[in-house]
C-alpha cells in the first residue's frame, strides 16, 4: 500500500510533464516562459470550452472573463509605470468616432503652434476578444504617444460572437474617415501628411483592409500615409503555406485555432474546419476562385527559397462542394486585403510590416510585403527570428519577452523615423 501514494504523485508528475511541455525550435530564447503561457492559455480555452458544454455560458465570454481579469491584475501592476513617471502627462479620453467607441490618448506635448502626428491603432484577438483599453496595448499606446507626440486613437469595434463580418471593418471604417475628417484633426492639431493606420492579428488584418477602402475612396482629402502591420492575417484561401505547417503547434496560435477564428468572423458553420484544414474550401473545382485572385496568394512565387524550404503546395482537385458559399466573405477583400488588386495596392500607403519566424501567419505578412513592393509601394519588413506569435503583446512583467520588448522598440523606432 506504501507503493500507492509514490505511483499516485509519479502518474501526476509525468501527466503535469506532459502537459506543460512542447518541443520548441532552439531559436525561441525563453522557451520555458512560453511553455507557461501557453499552459495559462490552453487551461482557459479547455475550461470556457467545458462551461459552454455543460450550458453556463458561450466559449468566448468565458474567455473574455479569463482574460479580462488577467488584464486587471495586469493593469494594476503597469499602472505605476504608466502614470508615475515614464509616461507622464498622456491624457486619456474614452468617446466614440461616428458612433464607434474610441480611446484617445493624447501627448503632453500640445499641439498649440504646431501640429501632431497621429495614428490610429486596431487590436487583435481573432476578431473575438481583445480591448485597448487595458494591459499591453494600454500601455504601449502610451508610450507611442509619449514618445512620438502622436495622438493616438484605439478602437473598440464590435466583437464574435455579438457580430460577424463585415461589422468590425465597418467599425473601424468608420471611425477611421472620422478621425481624417478636417473637423477632428483640428481639434487634436493633426498634421494631415503624419497619419498612420496600425493594428497586430487580427487587427492588422483590419488595418490594412481600412488603409486599402481610404486610399481608393476620392471622396477622401486626406489618407493615411503610413500603415504599420504587426504580424497580419491576410487571406483564408490557404491554410498550408509552408508557415502554416512549419509553425501548427507553436504556441500561443495553433493553426486550428486561427481557422477557428476566419470560420467565426465570417459567421460560418464551425464543422467545416477540417475541410478549410485541408484547402477543400478553395479546391480548384470553385470556378469563382479564379487563377488570378489564386496568383494572388501564391506562396511559391511569392515567398523567397528561405521561407519556402522544402514545403510543396497543396491544391485540391476536388474539395468539399460549397466553397465560397459555406464561407460567406472568403473572396472578399475586406476579409483577405492579399486579395486585393495590384491597383488597389499601387494606392496603398507606405507600409511596415512585422512577421515573426515561428508565426502561422509569417507568410500572410510576407507574401503582401512582396504584392506591395511589385505594386511600387515602399516597405519595410521587420522580420523576428525568435519571434512568435503575439510577442509584441508580452512587454510587461511578468509576461515578458525580450523579443516582445526589441518588437515593441522596432516598431516605434520605425514610426518615429517614417511618420
Amino acid at each position: 500500500m506504501r507503493l500507492l501514494p509514490a505511483v499516485v504523485s509519479l502518474s501526476l508528475t509525468v501527466a503535469l510533464a506532459y502537459y506543460v511541455y512542447i518541443p520548441l525550435p532552439e531559436t525561441i530564447q525563453e522557451p520555458w516562459r512560453l511553455m507557461m503561457l501557453d499552459v495559462g492559455f490552453r487551461t482557459t480555452m479547455h475550461l470556457a470550452s467545458l462551461k459552454a458544454w455543460l450550458g453556463f455560458d458561450h466559449y468566448i465570454q468565458s474567455l473574455r472573463q479569463s482574460t479580462e481579469g488577467f488584464d486587471d491584475i495586469m493593469q494594476g501592476l503597469c499602472s505605476s509605470q504608466s502614470e508615475g513617471g515614464v509616461m507622464p502627462g498622456v491624457k486619456v479620453c474614452d468617446i466614440t468616432f461616428a458612433g464607434v467607441p474610441v480611446r484617445v490618448y493624447e501627448p503632453p506635448a500640445g499641439g498649440e503652434g504646431h501640429l501632431r502626428r497621429g495614428l490610429m491603432f486596431i487590436h487583435g484577438g481573432g476578431w473575438a476578444l481583445g480591448t485597448t483599453k487595458k494591459g499591453s496595448y494600454d500601455v504601449i499606446n502610451r508610450m507611442l504617444s509619449d514618445e512620438l507626440n502622436t495622438v493616438v486613437v484605439s478602437v473598440e469595434y464590435r466583437l464574435y460572437p455579438e457580430v460577424n463580418f463585415p461589422v468590425p471593418y465597418l467599425d473601424c471604417l468608420a471611425a477611421a474617415k472620422h478621425f481624417l475628417s478636417a473637423e477632428v484633426r483640428a481639434r487634436y492639431a493633426i498634421d494631415p501628411e503624419r497619419i498612420a493606420v496600425s493594428g497586430d492579428s487580427a487587427g492588422g488584418n483590419l488595418a490594412a483592409a481600412v488603409a486599402q477602402e481610404i486610399s481608393t475612396d476620392d471622396t477622401m482629402s486626406v489618407k493615411f500615409s503610413v500603415q504599420a502591420l504587426i504580424y497580419p492575417v491576410l487571406q483564408a484561401l490557404d491554410f498550408n503555406t509552408p508557415s502554416y505547417l512549419q509553425n501548427q503547434h507553436i504556441p500561443i496560435l495553433y493553426r486550428p485555432i486561427m481557422v477557428r477564428f476566419w470560420l467565426q468572423y465570417f459567421g460560418a458553420d464551425l464543422s467545416l474546419l477540417p475541410q478549410l484544414l485541408a484547402n477543400n474550401h478553395s479546391s480548384l473545382q470553385h470556378s469563382n476562385i479564379t487563377p488570378e485572385l489564386r496568383a494572388r496568394v501564391d506562396w511559391t512565387v511569392l515567398l523567397s527559397p528561405k521561407h519556402k524550404k522544402n514545403y510543396k503546395p497543396v491544391i485540391v482537385e476536388k474539395g468539399s462542394q460549397g466553397g465560397a458559399r459555406e464561407v460567406p466573405g472568403l473572396l472578399d477583400v475586406r476579409a483577405s486585403p492579399l486579395l486585393a488588386g495590384p491597383e488597389v495596392l499601387a494606392k496603398s500607403p507606405r507600409a511596415y510590416i512585422l512577421t515573426c519566424e515561428h508565426d502561422v501567419l509569417r507568410d500572410d505578412g510576407l507574401m503582401y510585403a512582396r504584392r506591395l513592393q511589385d505594386s511600387g509601394v515602399t516597405v519595410t519588413v521587420d522580420h523576428y527570428l525568435d519571434g512568435f506569435h503575439g510577442c509584441f503583446s508580452f512587454v510587461t512583467w511578468p509576461m515578458e519577452f525580450e523579443v516582445g520588448k526589441r518588437a515593441v522598440r522596432g516598431y516605434l523606432d520605425w514610426l518615429q523615423k517614417n511618420l
